[in-house]
């Protein structure tokens, strides 16, 4: 495969644009939607490398957790299929409860703990699960 091709790449996780920081997508693992780990260079001195990765850590497992078939996955489907999805507008799935928790999870990373530090976790389903954005805020008195 030659070097343009259409495999995004693994070699470097984030991209600073304006006071951004964007975490790329994990395709090493396949294309579930899984997130790197590594603290970038960015935000060295800004947020505790740990703290860091145990949010990423957290996100993944949420997005594993989501996308995992269990039998009660499977019914939900089949009895989608049943009612020709009409089921759908009044339940959530499995997917959609599961990205609820995350958005929460998200809210309350941001409170807790990236907000004090001038830094702003966007919820990846705004980024259509691409990357993970993270907005450093101008504060006075910081270099």
């Amino acid at each position: 495969m030659s070097q343009g091709g259409g495999t995004p790449s693994t070699s470097n996780p984030t991209v600073l644009h304006g006071g951004k920081v964007f975490i790329q997508r994990d395709y090493s693992d396949g294309t579930s939607v899984k997130f790197h780990t590594r603290l970038p260079p960015e935000l060295e001195g800004m947020i505790e490398r740990h703290v860091f990765e145990a949010t990423i850590k957290r996100l993944n497992e949420f997005y594993a957790e989501a996308e995992e078939g269990s039998c009660s996955t499977y019914c939900e489907g089949c009895i989608g299929c049943i009612t020709a999805y009409l089921i759908y507008m009044c339940s959530e799935t499995h997917y959609e409860k599961t990205l609820r928790k995350i958005s929460k999870f998200v809210a309350f990373q941001n409170e807790r703990i990236y907000n004090p530090k001038g830094l702003q976790l966007i919820d990846p389903t705004f980024r259509g699960l691409r990357v993970i954005e993270i907005t450093i805020f101008d504060r006075p008195g910081r270099t």
